[in-house]
């Protein structure tokens, strides 16, 4: 897999099918229903329970706000996985174009999907830091790797709007 930034988007080519299915596994994997502790940890209140008013208010205005930004994050992202529609033999599939434009959504689904893959797997902070884990091996040690993979992501396109 290879990295780089083409005038106005960012360019992932060379993806093997491995990767490029963990891509098009980002909607889905920002996805908090069924999942009661990462809707939690997603839509946390500002305040701990004894700001009742603020906390109520904080769900009644900013929470329905959130829920849309973060849908339209992950729509954005979607089309724009829609490059990637799984024909693997196809070279031309094999590279995936992010607008710049498109950056903030993408940051955006990404962190959604790492705390809810994260939450779900309730992985420790021992074991997101471990990145010298070994071969993936269980379903738990693929998740580590997607959300360590997507973070990589998150960290290269931080860098590339920096730019």
């Amino acid at each position: 897999m290879e990295i780089r930034r083409r005038k106005n988007q960012i360019e992932v080519s060379e993806l093997d099918p491995f990767l490029a299915e963990l891509l098009r596994q980002i909607p889905a994997s920002a996805n908090t229903e069924g999942a009661p502790a990462a809707e939690e940890r997603i839509f946390s209140p500002p305040a701990n329970g004894t700001e009742t008013e603020l906390c109520a208010e904080w769900k009644l205005y900013v929470e329905p706000e959130l829920r849309r930004l973060f849908q339209t994050a992950s729509e954005t992202v979607s089309a724009d996985l829609a490059q990637l529609n799984g024909n693997e033999k196809n070279l031309a599939n094999r590279t995936l174009r992010i607008p710049i434009k498109h950056a903030d959504a993408w940051l955006s689904a990404l962190n959604q999907a790492r705390l809810v893959i994260a939450t779900k797997n309730n992985f420790t902070e021992l074991e997101l830091s471990d990145h010298l884990r070994s071969p993936i091996g269980s379903r738990r040690d693929l998740s580590l790797f997607q959300v360590n993979f997507y973070g990589f992501l998150q960290e290269y396109i931080l860098r590339e709007m920096e730019c």
